[in-house]
């Protein structure tokens, strides 16, 4: 009986041991997927690749940062986002600064190919001493952004080229479809006036053909000094400018002061900067654009 209770306690005893040497077993890594990964900065730049990706064969596409982040000024980079980035084959970023976050990004990840949408821009706005990054609310960059992330991804994923050469040359059609109406259905606004207050829009209102007084705000607090605003009112005043645009998701505040005073109308036109997660989001968004500048002079 002592024997056979002295068997019972050495193998609970091996059994523990066993455990306890597992338990202390460094964690296996997770191992890489075999899809070819493309990660992007934020939602305008995952729109733009969705539509090219589309029936590829083994890749994968994630967006860094929520849907719902805006514009990435001043943005920090959160432990998750960072983890998003770890195996990718490629991240595809706005440039122009915009990111300011990348020197972390390639801290980490050193041999992290990079594609940059803005290289091939011509017409990069500086103002107020940095340049404007918001390029992708002007349909012609905007299809120069996709077509540089076509070719990168080309270059780096030679498996699925056909695929990106097809899927660009589709989009780039509807966009070029969308850009004629912008140009044909709003040569009134041709050499009209207004104020912006919302520095995203700057590249779609002078693709048009719109003279602009850009206001630069701070977009959390959307507040303007006295003189400031005194000033505006006395050049609408003076030029007889009755246009106003902000951003739909922006505070009115400074707006609203602006109109009550010279008696201009309010514009809320869309950033494109968050949305649905589908590849005719930009196109939808430009096109209530559209609609909202048909407005002006009709009203």
């Amino acid at each position: 009986m002592k024997k056979i209770i002295l068997m019972i306690l050495i193998i609970l005893l091996i059994a523990i041991a066993v455990i306890v040497i597992l338990s202390h077993q460094p964690k296996t890594l997770k191992q890489p997927s075999s899809n070819f990964k493309i990660v992007t900065s934020f939602y305008p730049i995952y729109i733009m690749t969705s539509n090219l990706v589309q029936d590829a064969q083994s890749v994968e596409l994630v967006n860094m940062t929520e849907t719902n982040i805006g514009c990435l000024h001043d943005y920090t980079l959160m432990a998750a986002d960072m983890r998003k980035i770890e195996n990718a084959n490629v991240f595809v970023q706005n440039g122009l600064g915009l990111e300011s976050f990348m020197q972390e990004i390639l801290s980490s990840y050193p041999n992290l190919r990079v594609t940059d949408t803005s290289v091939n821009i011509t017409n990069k706005m500086e103002e107020n001493g940095h340049v404007n990054a918001h390029i992708w609310t002007s349909i012609p960059n905007y299809i120069s952004q996709i077509n540089e992330i076509a070719k990168k991804l080309s270059e780096y994923n030679p498996e699925n080229a056909e695929i990106y050469s097809k899927n660009v040359q589709d989009y780039t059609a509807k966009l070029e479809e969308l850009n004629q109406k912008y140009q044909t259905e709003l040569t009134n606004l041709t050499g009209q006036k207004a104020v912006c207050l919302n520095e995203a829009f700057t590249y779609l209102l002078k693709d048009i053909g719109l003279e602009l007084i850009n206001v630069e705000t701070d977009h959390e607090e959307s507040t303007l000094s006295a003189d400031t605003l005194k000033n505006i009112i006395h050049q609408m005043k003076e030029e007889n400018i009755q246009v106003i645009f902000v951003a739909e998701e922006d505070n009115q505040q400074n707006a609203n002061t602006l109109a009550n005073e010279t008696g201009a109308k309010i514009y809320s036109l869309n950033t494109a900067m968050t949305g649905e997660l589908e590849p005719d989001a930009y196109i939808k968004a430009m096109e209530e654009n559209l609609e909202v500048l048909k407005q002006i002079n009709t009203n």
